[in-house]
């Protein structure tokens, strides 16, 4: 699961249903989430494993998830705040990509995304090109970064934007069982 507070005030969750292998969005109907209203935003396959979500500079939800199914990096940019329907758009997709995801926006407006690319064994940051993360260019490689690739690295990512404008990425080397913390001075703004 992942929370955030929507620009009414109230939290919005994004999470996995096991079950049905959906990702789901409950979108808190006041401020103590006593009661909320669920959406089913993917379930095409095995979905919204390692979900992050974020609010975008419209003011909906945007968020990152895996494509269990396919080994794929996912994002839903929800066409309203409380995420009722949303666009969803593949971001990367060569080998098993997409898992322990972490989403941000960064100072130019757009989605900054961290995750696990499990079959290479490598931290990796894709950069959206527009703030809903949707279009013929978000599935350009060019938006994808290889972060750190040695050993088995890139697990259990979190990120956020530093004053500095630069992203800051905590994660999990698997091989030497390290967290470790980087910022990728070069991805300023997000590019």
């Amino acid at each position: 699961t992942s929370i955030t507070i929507g620009t009414n005030g109230n939290p919005i969750i994004s999470y996995s249903d096991d079950t049905n292998g959906n990702l789901k969005v409950a979108a808190c109907t006041n401020a103590t989430c006593t009661t909320s209203t669920t959406t089913t935003i993917d379930s095409v396959g095995s979905v919204g494993y390692y979900t992050s979500i974020t609010i975008g500079t419209n003011g909906n939800p945007i968020i990152s998830y895996s494509d269990s199914t396919n080994g794929d990096l996912k994002v839903a940019a929800c066409t309203n705040a409380t995420c009722t329907t949303s666009t969803n758009t593949t971001i990367d997709s060569p080998g098993n990509v997409g898992d322990y995801t972490s989403i941000t926006i960064g100072t130019n407006g757009n989605p900054i995304i961290s995750y696990n690319d499990l079959t290479n064994g490598d931290l990796k940051v894709a950069a959206c090109n527009n703030p809903t993360c949707a279009g013929a260019t978000e599935v350009d490689r060019s938006t994808k970064t290889i972060i750190d690739s040695t050993g088995s690295v890139g697990y259990h990512t979190s990120m956020t934007i530093g004053t500095n404008g630069t992203p800051i990425i905590s994660y999990n080397d698997f091989t030497n069982f390290n967290l470790k913390v980087i910022s990728p001075w070069w991805m300023v703004g997000g590019r």
